[in-house]
C-alpha cells in the first residue's frame, strides 16, 4: 500500500482542538482521498491518515474521493501507524444515540416491519435491528384466531410488515443490542380520550376482526371490543362462525367497560323474542321439544328458537338412581309437561314422567 504523508506545522498542531490521543469506539469525521478496489484511505485531519477496513469497503466505493464520511476507531494503533475505521460502527453508534433521544421524549414515530415471526414484527430503525412483540401490537392489528393456530398467527403478522405502523420505543439496551417497540404505547392517549366518550348502553359501529369459540372481537374505531357468545343471539349460540365472520360490519351495545376494552351485545339491539314466545307455554300443558345438553343432574329442552326448558333428573322417572343418558339422546324429540313458568328468571321447569301419567290418563278416560 502507498504511504501518504502530510506536512503538519507548529501552528496548526497548536490551534487543531480535534488532537487527541485516539481510542477504540471514537467517532470523527474524515475525508475521502483514496478510492481503489481493496483500499479506502480516510484523511483524519491532525489525526493523520486511517484506513477503512476490507470487509467494510465494497458498502463505500461509491463515495466520491473528497466526500466527508462519519467513521469510527476500531484499531488506533496500527503496525504502519495509521488507524483501522470503521462506517458501519459508526452509523450504528449515531442510530443508538438518536434511539435514545426517541426513547427518552416518548415521541411517537412511524416504523415498516421487514419480516415476521410467530412472536411479532422485525424492524430496524437508524440502522439498528429490533422488535415488536404480538402483545405490543394495537387492538387493530392484533392476530385474533381460533385457539392457538400458530400458522395462522404468523400469517395475519406477515400482512403488517410493509405496512406504516405509529409506535413508541418501549425499551433499549445498547449494551445488549436489545431494541423493544409497542404499538400499543402509541395510541395508548389517543384511546383514552376515546374512552371518555362511551358510556354503558351506547351504541357504536365496529368491524369484527376474530371469531372464536367463546365470542367475537370487534375493532371500534381503534378500540377492542368483545362480543361474548351468550351476548351474540336471543338464541342458543353453538358455535359463534355460524353468526359472524371477519370483516362483518356490525352495529352493538356497550354492555360493559373495563380498562381498554369493551364488552358488546348483538343481540340487546333487538327485542327479546323469549318474552313473546314464553306465552305460548302455560303450567300443566303438554309440549313438545329437542333434546340439547345432557347434565348429570338433567336435560335442556329447545321449545322454540328462544326458549329453552330444563327437566331435572327428578322429573324423569320415579327411580331415583336413573341415569339421565339413558333416558335421552341428543336431538331426540319427546314431549313434556311444563311444570313451572318462571318469566322473572326466564326459566321454565318440564316434566317426562307427568307427561307420561297425563298421556294414560287422557288415553283412560276416551
Amino acid at each position: 500500500m502507498s504511504v501518504v504523508t502530510k506536512k503538519i506545522s507548529m501552528e496548526d498542531l497548536l490551534s487543531n482542538n480535534e488532537l487527541k490521543v485516539l481510542e477504540i469506539g471514537d467517532v470523527l469525521e474524515g475525508v475521502i482521498v483514496l478510492a481503489k478496489k481493496n483500499e479506502v484511505m480516510i484523511d483524519l485531519g491532525s489525526n493523520g491518515f486511517g484506513i477503512i477496513s476490507k470487509k467494510e469497503i465494497g458498502a463505500i466505493r461509491n463515495i466520491p474521493v473528497g466526500e466527508k464520511i462519519t467513521v469510527s476507531v476500531v484499531d488506533p494503533d496500527m503496525d504502519n501507524g495509521q488507524v483501522l475505521l470503521s462506517t458501519r460502527k459508526a452509523t450504528k453508534d449515531k442510530g443508538w444515540d438518536e434511539i435514545q433521544r426517541l426513547f427518552e421524549s416518548q415521541e411517537i414515530i412511524n416504523i415498516t416491519p421487514y419480516d415476521a415471526n410467530r412472536g411479532g414484527l422485525l424492524v430496524e430503525l437508524e440502522g439498528i435491528r429490533g422488535f415488536l412483540p404480538v402483545s405490543q401490537l394495537s387492538a387493530v392489528h392484533y392476530p385474533r384466531v381460533s385457539g392457538a393456530d400458530k400458522e395462522e398467527i404468523l400469517q395475519k403478522l406477515n400482512r403488517l410488515t410493509k405496512e406504516v405502523l405509529k409506535v413508541r420505543i418501549l425499551d433499549i439496551n445498547r449494551k445488549d443490542n436489545k431494541l423493544i417497540f409497542s404499538e400499543r404505547e402509541a395510541v395508548k392517549e389517543d384511546m383514552q380520550n376515546k374512552f371518555t366518550d362511551l358510556k354503558v348502553g351506547n351504541e357504536v359501529d365496529g368491524v369484527v376482526t376474530g371469531v372464536i369459540d367463546f365470542g367475537a372481537f370487534v375493532n371500534v374505531d381503534g378500540i377492542e371490543g368483545l362480543i361474548h357468545i351468550s351476548e351474540i343471539s336471543w338464541e342458543r349460540v353453538d358455535d359463534p362462525k355460524n353468526y359472524l365472520k371477519v370483516g362483518d360490519k356490525i352495529r352493538a351495545k356497550i354492555i360493559a367497560i373495563d380498562k381498554d376494552r369493551l364488552s358488546l351485545s348483538l343481540k340487546q339491539m333487538v327485542k327479546d323474542p323469549w318474552m313473546e314466545e314464553i306465552k305460548a307455554y302455560k303450567k300443566g300443558a303438554l309440549v313438545k321439544g329437542k333434546v340439547t345438553r345432557i347434565t348429570p343432574f338433567g336435560a335442556f329442552v329447545q321449545l322454540s328458537p328462544s326458549v329453552e326448558a330444563l327437566v331435572h333428573v327428578s322429573e324423569m322417572s320415579d327411580d331415583e338412581s336413573i341415569d339421565p343418558e339413558k333416558i335421552f339422546q341428543l336431538n331426540e324429540i319427546k314431549e313434556f309437561k311444563v311444570i313451572d313458568v318462571d318469566e322473572d328468571n326466564r326459566k321454565i321447569a318440564l316434566s317426562l314422567k307427568d307427561a307420561v301419567i297425563k298421556k294414560q290418563n287422557s288415553k283412560s278416560k276416551k
